[in-house]
């Protein structure tokens, strides 16, 4: 006899056997050393370490906001994979002949791999007249370095898609054989929706006015709190750019070297032909949206950083004490910062007009 609660023509899900798990865990690791043999040893580490660098950094300042020393964080955890990747593929230094960069506050993998020092970063969260990219007067995650074309970040989330075809305009203007300098744009997933977004598509993709710029978006399947799934019509956010003639690709974000790799394609094609290309990253997001979400960890996602640590030691590239001093390194130089910043002073009321114009020129419009 049945039960009120039994239901015809349900079927256990089948479980797999040891051998079929231990089969496909020995599949994966193939795999995976099969990916580390297609950068050198000397790379991989240089990942890995600022990949840990960045995840370190971003928990320090989630530790920041919740001691009550932040008013917010927004940040990268789960991009470090994708991020690191894309810094280290820059054409770094300042002007039009070097590569521009215009990221959205998800951007801490990347700048740490350009070399942004720990320090920078919590004196933006903390707000300190000292933060060399806002003094002091923006959210965590809204970087600024000109001496390395990192555009500062602008909170209206997309701006930057359309800010970034100016700088590939003029990048164009002084295309030569040895000037083939590039712009990179980031965003997420769920800003797609914006017009800025579609704007860019149509402007850097204009028939023989094609523009030297890498548009990425960094798809972590959330908009805050909105699933992906529920607002998309397309397979998958690069279809849109391929309606343009943009070539196009996705990729899983959460491997480095398949990040790497990509990033490295796709910026020899634009150097090489003048022309936009578009890359879809598919990662995680591990805290949260922001600390607006509680930033707290989630276990439900994949673990770039974890993951690949766990194929350099099961390789042989590095040892698991290694790994464990590349930690603690990171987590004293984090305290130490955030030690120093802490006696550090905010900005001044006056300082509020400064750096708005080129030059130092009055921004008061009681002075005007």
């Amino acid at each position: 006899m049945r039960t009120a609660n039994s239901k015809i023509g349900t079927k256990k899900p089948i479980q797999k056997s040891a051998r079929q798990k231990s089969k496909a865990r020995s599949q994966a690791s193939l795999a995976h050393l099969a990916d580390l043999k297609l950068l050198p040893k000397a790379v991989l580490l240089q990942m890995h370490q600022l990949m840990v660098k960045s995840r370190v950094l971003e928990e320090r300042l989630i530790k920041i906001y919740k001691a009550g020393d932040a008013y917010f964080w927004i940040g990268s955890p789960g991009e470090e994979a994708w991020g690191v990747s894309l810094g280290l593929n820059i054409h770094k230094g300042q002007g039009p002949e070097y590569d521009y960069l215009h990221l959205h506050y998800r951007g801490t993998p990347t700048v740490v791999a350009l070399g942004m020092p720990m320090l920078d970063a919590i004196r933006l969260i903390m707000n300190r007249a000292t933060d060399p990219c806002t003094g002091g007067r923006n959210f965590s995650g809204h970087y600024c370095f000109p001496q390395w074309n990192v555009v500062p970040a602008t909170s209206p989330i997309e701006t930057q898609y359309v800010m970034a075809l100016g700088t590939a305009h003029v990048q164009k203007r002084h295309r030569s054989a040895k000037n083939q300098a590039l712009t990179v744009v980031t965003g997420g997933d769920a800003g797609t929706a914006e017009g800025d977004f579609a704007s860019c598509l149509v402007w850097a993709s204009r028939k023989n006015q094609e523009l030297p710029l890498l548009i990425t978006v960094q798809n972590n399947k959330w908009g805050i709190s909105t699933a992906f799934a529920g607002q998309h019509g397309e397979t998958a956010i690069a279809d849109r750019a391929k309606a343009f003639n943009i070539r196009a690709r996705v990729i899983n974000g959460n491997n480095p070297i398949e990040s790497y790799l990509a990033v490295q394609e796709e910026m020899k094609y634009i150097r090489q032909t003048g022309h936009p290309s578009f890359i879809e990253a598919h990662l995680s997001r591990l805290y949260g949206h922001s600390s607006a979400s509680g930033a707290n960890l989630t276990h439900q996602e994949v673990d770039c950083v974890k993951d690949f640590e766990r194929q350099l030691v099961d390789a042989g590239a590095l040892t698991a004490s290694a790994a464990k001093e590349i930690w603690e390194s990171f987590e004293a130089e984090g305290f130490a910062a955030q030690q120093q910043v802490k006696n550090e002073a905010g900005p001044l009321a006056d300082s509020i007009w400064e750096n708005i114009y080129v030059g130092g020129e009055n921004a008061d419009w009681r002075k005007f």
